[in-house]
Order: structure tokens, then C-alpha cells, then sequence
């Protein structure tokens, strides 16, 4: 464990803020890993000196940032993207310890960023805007795509780096600078992957404010976030409360969010599934990560004809499920996040008791020698009604709720009679069952999958556009909302020098070389200078060939008729 932490540069106590300089005024907190209850280390959050100077640098960052070239911007992410490739097994680890995650899910979080980062290097390249065409003669309207300012990145203690990179990778290639508050669940693997980040910024020039860190609570840093006009975006993952609250305050001031908030995903079995994915599928879509996912399966659907083979089948592989200690490789479900977690858990199972339903296996506590630091339960399956209150409120943890139905306009009703919106699974062999799941009358969902697991999404897609579960994939809406669209109206083909190019083209090049005599002679040395890049063109084109010919006389043109040149200095 030790090594790990040095080699990610974590020290016993280490500042939890960055803004090109570590600081750390405000309270000490110790992070406790939740596989076996021994501290990581110690945190110094942000005071509110410290936040108010964050803010600060993190915009002068950003106005140096705004007009560095994108594809400039993208080699710096994709340097990033390699820097995290080269620690990708140390991160993951470091995930591990702090959220008690498998390893094998500890490292493909970090891949994640991986992967982040090399779809926005391509988008650097591609931040385009539209030419239109305009009701007015000689005229062209153009749109554009400016960046917009400094973002804010809330992020959840379940995905406390992968969550990050979706944003701060895509608003870096659009020219803007981010302000990270991580969970304080997590903060070293926020610090480790900062530190990396830093490194990167100081080999390309960048100003590592751009990658702001502040560690600090809902108090200290989130409220704060959330109200300062400085910041246009706010993204924010956590729950349904949390995103009520910073809703509130930022759209009370006219700005923007990016949600990520509830799940209380579906999964239905209908009577023609391939019953061995659907229970494979719903068995680690309930486990995985200790149903600690925004995209666990919390509720399994299944027709009347096939439930009793779906639940033998899940029963047994969850009396058979590996737990405990997340960096073995045998192990299949770690800890929870912390003992409240467990507490919130069992409570829930208590409430589904209390409205009439059975447990059939799981939801104890795991103690002794094997279970050390108090995170550890079985996880639990039991029987429901779709009406239960408690089926109705997000459990965030391995808790599985069966359900049946009869035809399948009931199971999408029940897919959708939850306030969350998040993703949702059908298993069927009939494309009609298919296609109305998918239809705009089926799962009212941002995702809705057929034959495949509710758990997970790919980065590029959109994600959770769904009622509570509100709105927005980072890797689609960081990308749409980090830049401030403006129409700009031009006429530059109508201007004289425009007209002197076109009326000179295919002149010899002694015609041009008396016309810029005379152009010179009488003052207009506009029109002289754009003969004199025909001529400066020809020679290029006989050195290097008629496609840098145009490279440069386009470039020299525009340069002329956009008034970045002084004729005057000629």
C-alpha cells in the first residue's frame, strides 16, 4: 500500500487544494480505507482564503487558455492521456484502497480516462461551427464555437477520477479551465491525479490552473461553487438532494448544470430471454461495485413464465459470490464505501420488510478477522411490489428487488413508475418487444439497452436524460455547453481587396509586378500587397507544389482583408 501512495506522490499529510500552488488552510480530514479501517493518509482542505484564490487563478488561467489553438489544447490532453497510462496500475490500486472497488474495476475507471482523453484529442480538431446561408446579398453568416469560462466538477465518491477526466478532458480542448471538488470520501486519488496533471501542464506550457483541485465539504467549497458568477457550468454527479440544491443556486444566478444525480435501473426478463445472460447480466449489474453504481441493477422484472428459473439461478451464484478484500484477484464484491453505508442498506431492507416484502437471501452485516473495518454485507435479494414506497427510492447499495409481470405493456409501466430515469434492460428474442422498448412509448429512460446490463455506459454516448436522474453524459454536454455559441455576420467577399484578387488572377507576372507600381505610386497599398502575394505564392508553388500555393496565398489573403496587417509599415 505504501509504495502505491509514494509513487502517486501522497504523502501522510498532503494540501487538498491546487491552483498552480498547493495550499491548505482549512480542516484536517484522515481518509480511512474501507478494506479494513486503517488511514490512507491525512488532508488539509480549503479554507475560504484558499478558495477565493482558487477562483482566481483558475480564471487567469483560463483567459491565457481561451486562445491557445484546439488541436494546441488536445496535445496537451493527449499527454495527459499517456501520463495516465503509465500509472494506470497504481491508480487503479489507489482507487481501490479508497473506495474498496476490485481491482479489476480499480483500473478500468483509470481506463476510462484513458479513453476520454483520446476521443477529445480528436475533438480538437474538430470544434467547428456552421456557415449559413444569409437573407442579405453579399453577406455570409457564420457560427462559432467560443470556450465559455471556468467549469465546476462535483464528483461522486463511486467513479472519483473517471467522472473528472469526462469533463476536465473535454472542457480542456474547448479552452476551458476546471475547478474540481471530489467527494471527501476520495481525496487522494483527486490529489494523485492532479499531481499528474500538473506534470503535464509544466512540460507543455499550459498554466496548471486549468486543472484546479478543492477538497472541502458541501459548506466550504460545493454552496460556494454553485453560487460564484464566475463559474457559467457547473457539473454535478451525486444525489437527487444534492442536485436540487446546486440547481437551485445555479440557475437562481442564470447559470448552467450539467446533472448526473439518481438510478433506480430495471431489468426485464421476458418469456423468449437467453436466461443465462439475462441472470449474468443482472448478477453483476447488482453486485458490481457493491450496488454502489448510479448504474446498478436495483430492480430485476420478470415475466410470470420465467421467474422462478431466474431467481434459482440468481440465488445461487449470490450464495456463491466471492467477498472481501478488494485487491485479492478472487474477489468479486469488496467493502462499501463506509459503515454508514451499510447502515443505509439495512435500513432499507427493514422498510421493504415493514411494507410486506420477503428477503431471500443476504442483507447481514460481515464482521471477524475476515471482514475487518466494518464494510462488509451480503448482498440482498428479496421479493417486491412496484408500489412499495421503498422501491421507489434509490438504495445505494447491493440491494435487489424481484418483481413480475404478465404482458408487456405492464413491465414497461413498471420500468417507468420510478422517479429516477436513468438506464434500464430488456432481455427478449422478439424485435417487437425490442423495438417498443426503444420507442419513444417504452423505457422512458436516457439509456435503454436490449440484451445487454443495465451497468455501465460508453463515454461517448449520451446519458441519463430521465426525471430525477436529470440531465446530461459529460462526454456529450461538457462538449455542447463548455463553449459559448455567437452568429457573426461578415461580408469580406465583397472587399476591394477581395475584388483586386479576383480581377488579377492568371496575370503574368510581369502585368503584376507594373500593377504594384502603380498601386504603390497612388497610395492603395492593399491592393498592391495583394499582388505581391500572387507572386510570393507562384514561387511557392514552383518549390513545394500547388496545394501549399493556395495554403499560402488563403492565409495571406485573409490576413490582409480581416485588417491584421498595417499596409501602412510597407
Amino acid at each position: 500500500m505504501q509504495s502505491v501512495l509514494e509513487k502517486l506522490g501522497i504523502a501522510d499529510e498532503n494540501p487538498g487544494v491546487f491552483c498552480g500552488e498547493c495550499r491548505g488552510g482549512g480542516a484536517k480530514i484522515d481518509k480511512i480505507s474501507p478494506i479494513d479501517g486503517r488511514r490512507l493518509a491525512s488532508i488539509h482542505t480549503a479554507s475560504d482564503e484558499d478558495f477565493k484564490t482558487a477562483i482566481t487563478r483558475a480564471q487567469e488561467a483560463f483567459l491565457k487558455w481561451r486562445i491557445v489553438p484546439g488541436p494546441v489544447r488536445g496535445e496537451t490532453v493527449r499527454r495527459l492521456g499517456n501520463a495516465l497510462r503509465d500509472a494506470k496500475h497504481e491508480l487503479g490500486q489507489l482507487v481501490t484502497l479508497e473506495t474498496g472497488k476490485i481491482i479489476a474495476e480499480g483500473e478500468g475507471e483509470v481506463q476510462e480516462m484513458i479513453d476520454i482523453c483520446d476521443l477529445a484529442v480528436g475533438q480538437s480538431r474538430m470544434l467547428y461551427g456552421l456557415t449559413i446561408q444569409s437573407e442579405r446579398p453579399n453577406h455570409r453568416l457564420m457560427e462559432q464555437w467560443h470556450p465559455l469560462g471556468v467549469v465546476a466538477v462535483m464528483t461522486a465518491f463511486n467513479f472519483p477520477v473517471a467522472v473528472w477526466s469526462w469533463n476536465a478532458a473535454l472542457a480542456a480542448v474547448c479552452g476551458d479551465a476546471t475547478v474540481w471538488k471530489p467527494s471527501e470520501k476520495t481525496p487522494l486519488t483527486a490529489i494523485a491525479v492532479t499531481k499528474i496533471a500538473e506534470r503535464v501542464c509544466r512540460e507543455t506550457g499550459a498554466d496548471p490552473a486549468i486543472f484546479t483541485l478543492l477538497i472541502g465539504d458541501r459548506k466550504s467549497v460545493g454552496q460556494k461553487l454553485a453560487d460564484d458568477r464566475r463559474i457559467p457550468l457547473v457539473s454535478a454527479t451525486g444525489s437527487v438532494r444534492m442536485g436540487h440544491e446546486v440547481a437551485k443556486a445555479v440557475h437562481g444566478r442564470l447559470g448552467r448544470t450539467i446533472m448526473e444525480l439518481g438510478g433506480n435501473n430495471a431489468l426485464i426478463v421476458a418469456p423468449s430471454a437467453d436466461l443465462n445472460m439475462a441472470t449474468q447480466s443482472g448478477f453483476f449489474g447488482a453486485v458490481g461495485t457493491a450496488g454502489q453504481r448510479c448504474t446498478s441493477t436495483r430492480r430485476v422484472i420478470m415475466h410470470e413464465s420465467v421467474a422462478d428459473k431466474v431467481r434459482k439461478k440468481l440465488l445461487a451464484a449470490y450464495k456463491t459470490l466471492p467477498i472481501g478484500n478488494p485487491l485479492e484477484k478472487k474477489t468479486l464484491m469488496g467493502p462499501l464505501i463506509d459503515k454508514n453505508a451499510v447502515d443505509m442498506v439495512q435500513h432499507s431492507i427493514q422498510r421493504l420488510k415493514d411494507e410486506g416484502g420477503e428477503v431471500l437471501c443476504g442483507g447481514e452485516r460481515l464482521e471477524g478477522a475476515q471482514y475487518p473495518g466494518g464494510c462488509y454485507m451480503t448482498p440482498c435479494l428479496a421479493n417486491a411490489k412496484p408500489d412499495f414506497e421503498i422501491v421507489c427510492h434509490e438504495t445505494f447499495g447491493p440491494l435487489l428487488y424481484f418483481m413480475t409481470y404478465r404482458d408487456f405493456d405492464e413491465a414497461i409501466a413498471i420500468n417507468n413508475g420510478v422517479p429516477q430515469g436513468l438506464t434500464s434492460a430488456v432481455f427478449t428474442n422478439d424485435v417487437r418487444e425490442a423495438e417498443r422498448f426503444v420507442s419513444a412509448i417504452g423505457s422512458d429512460c436516457g439509456i435503454a439497452n436490449v440484451n445487454t446490463g443495465t451497468s455501465g455506459a460508453e463515454i461517448g454516448g449520451a446519458f441519463g436524460r430521465g426525471r430525477a436522474t436529470c440531465a446530461g453524459r459529460p462526454t456529450r454536454s461538457i462538449f455542447r455547453l463548455s463553449c459559448r455559441w455567437r452568429r457573426e455576420f461578415s461580408s469580406v467577399l465583397t472587399t476591394p481587396a477581395a475584388r483586386t484578387h479576383n480581377a488579377f488572377l492568371g496575370a503574368s507576372r510581369g502585368q503584376l509586378e507594373k500593377s504594384i507600381e502603380l498601386f504603390c505610386a497612388i497610395n492603395i497599398h492593399d491592393e498592391a500587397l495583394q499582388l505581391l502575394a500572387l507572386i510570393l505564392a507562384d514561387d511557392v508553388a514552383a518549390k513545394r507544389g500547388e496545394f501549399h500555393r493556395d495554403f499560402f496565398l488563403g492565409h495571406w489573403i485573409a490576413r490582409i482583408t480581416l485588417g491584421n496587417i498595417d499596409a501602412r509599415r510597407v
